[in-house]
């Protein structure tokens, strides 16, 4: 039992560790470039209790996690869990963070998915949104599916894009 919570607090001190460690101007030196974006949004998801407590974030971090999670979500199931999950809160918001970053042709693919919405307006509401979902799922699958085809295609490098800004933010990154 003694091994058990001293394994425990262990990780609990590592963990702690390891948020107040984050170490960006080192991040950046990482030959993989997918291994720098993975480090600054497992910080930033940390931070942010996974989204949790957006408001935790500055401006720039908020723009980067809402990249990252719309590629994470479009990359595992599409734009139906894109919306379905808490990440569809803030679909508006993630086509302002695409533009910022410089991500044109994303954002217009996000815009085309988000106007399958009554009056193009995605509600922000988890449970409205996914009350909205089971009445247009069956007629927006059709474009929706074109823009995860879309997507895939990565016309925009989304992970050079996101280094690009980090580095143009970078004081924001180390808050």
């Amino acid at each position: 039992m003694k091994k058990l919570l001293f394994y425990i607090s262990s990780l609990c001190i590592a963990n702690t560790n390891a948020q107040v460690n984050f170490d960006l101007e080192k991040i950046l030196t990482y030959k993989n470039r997918d291994l720098i974006v993975m480090e600054i949004d497992t910080y930033l998801n940390k931070k942010s209790e996974h989204g949790e407590k957006i408001e935790k974030l500055n401006a720039s971090q908020k723009t980067f996690f809402l990249v990252e999670n719309l590629e994470r979500e479009i990359n595992n199931g599409g734009f139906g869990q894109f919306y379905f999950n808490s990440s569809g809160d803030f679909s508006q918001e993630t086509v302002n963070a695409l533009l910022e970053i410089g991500a044109k042709k994303t954002a217009e693919i996000i815009k085309r998915a988000n106007a399958e919405f009554k009056n193009g307006i995605v509600p922000q509401n988890r449970y409205e949104r996914q009350n909205e979902l089971e009445l247009i799922e069956e007629k927006a699958e059709e474009v929706w599916n074109k823009c995860n085809l879309e997507f895939y295609e990565y016309h925009e490098d989304l992970t050079e894009l996101l280094i690009a800004y980090v580095i143009n933010h970078k004081a924001d990154f180390k808050q």
